[in-house]
């Protein structure tokens, strides 16, 4: 059985850059590492827009149960 040694990543993207010019060429494997990955949004925005249409009651009352609800007659 032969053993795998895990490359550096200058190594690893060098070796990867070079399989996709080989096999597109320049210019498609520019292009495909150029691509926008669209129906992603960032993490920060995509957490954002969760909380905007977040009900908070019901969030907390899913989460803690019957805990929240005791904290909430102490108030």
């Amino acid at each position: 059985m032969s053993r795998e040694t895990r490359m550096t990543e200058e190594r690893l993207i060098r070796q990867a850059t070079d399989v996709l010019i080989e096999s597109l060429g320049v210019v498609e494997a520019t292009r495909f590492l150029t691509l926008k990955r669209e129906g992603r949004l960032e993490s920060v925005e995509r957490h954002r827009a969760w909380q905007r249409e977040l009900d908070k009651k019901l969030f907390f009352a899913e989460a803690f149960g019957a805990e929240q609800e005791s904290k909430a007659g102490e108030e």
